[in-house]
């Protein structure tokens, strides 16, 4: 994981994110950088939209505040909605799961 933080502390300071950075801030943090895990994290990275992919993580994603009583002569409201919702956010989690799969492989 410290090679992903590491990556991701280079994109948000506005660096490339290429080998000798990602070495270079993995040896600051007294990480002997392996450079094999190294390669293959840039490679990897360098095709995904790190800022999308920001946005599309489930920790970032807004929690949903638990709704107050309602009044008892409030309809209910219709399921519909919800299901759409659901099955939206199932499509985005496989897309996220398939775009973090060369990732995670990288370091077991």
């Amino acid at each position: 994981m410290e090679y992903v933080y590491a990556a991701m502390l280079l994109h948000k300071a506005g660096k490339s994110i290429d080998e000798k950075s990602l070495t270079a801030v993995l040896n600051a943090a007294g990480i002997n950088a392996d450079p094999i895990k190294v390669k293959a994290l840039v490679a990897s990275i360098s095709e995904v939209n790190i800022d999308e992919a920001i946005k599309s993580s489930p920790a970032m994603m807004p929690m949903a505040v638990a709704p107050t009583a309602a009044p008892t002569s409030a309809p209910a409201p219709v399921a519909k909605p919800a299901e759409e919702k659901k099955k939206k956010e199932e499509e985005e989690k496989k897309k996220e799961e398939a775009a973090m799969e060369g990732l995670g492989a990288l370091f077991g």
